[in-house]
């Protein structure tokens, strides 16, 4: 939920500056640095909307030095989002209908990327396969799975990672970037 500008507004006090996205995003500058964007899941372009929209956030709040790290992590919770997700009221994918939500929170200390979608189950780190070295010995490529890296990336990257299930349905996946411990560019 986008709140009105209305409600940013305090008597003697004009309103954040605001840039919007395609597709109904919004971006709020000091002294807010909140942005949001709705991504339809069923686009070609969704993680590289998604990508730019950090960019063009962080750059904008002075917070260029993390975008790397936070585009690698968006475009990773928003392809699962829209390969793994099936929403709470249907029993097929996601289709053109459904949205993943992007928002990013800057605080003095952290910034915040919630990545929403329609899917109440939980994400799951994968725990490896069940068979050995002794197995690839002549296939060694074997040992690498070819997919469940993305959530360990994200993990990797980030100083936390959690989510909590939405009150209207699905899931919001969180994590959490220490600003005071980000590396200087």
């Amino acid at each position: 939920m986008v709140r009105s500008m209305d409600t940013w507004r305090t008597v003697g006090a004009a309103p954040p500056a605001v840039a919007r996205f395609a597709g109904g995003g919004m971006l709020l500058d000091d002294p807010v640095r909140f942005g949001t964007l709705s991504l339809p899941t069923a686009g070609q372009s969704t993680a590289r909307a998604a990508r730019e929209f950090v960019r063009t956030a962080l750059t904008n709040w002075g917070l260029g030095r993390l975008c790397d790290d936070v585009q690698l992590c968006v475009s990773e919770l928003v392809g699962n989002a829209v390969h793994h997700s099936i929403p709470d009221s249907r029993t097929r994918p996601l289709s053109s209908d459904c949205t993943v939500v992007l928002t990013l929170r800057a605080w003095p200390g952290w910034l915040f990327v919630d990545v929403a979608d329609e899917d109440s189950s939980p994400p799951t780190l994968p725990i490896g396969d069940t068979f050995g070295p002794d197995f690839a010995q002549d296939l060694p490529e074997a040992l690498l799975p070819d997919h469940g890296r993305g959530l360990h990336i994200v993990h990797s990257l980030t100083d936390y990672l959690w989510w909590v299930p939405r009150d209207e349905g699905g899931k919001s996946v969180f994590c959490r970037f220490d600003l005071s411990t980000a590396v200087t560019a």
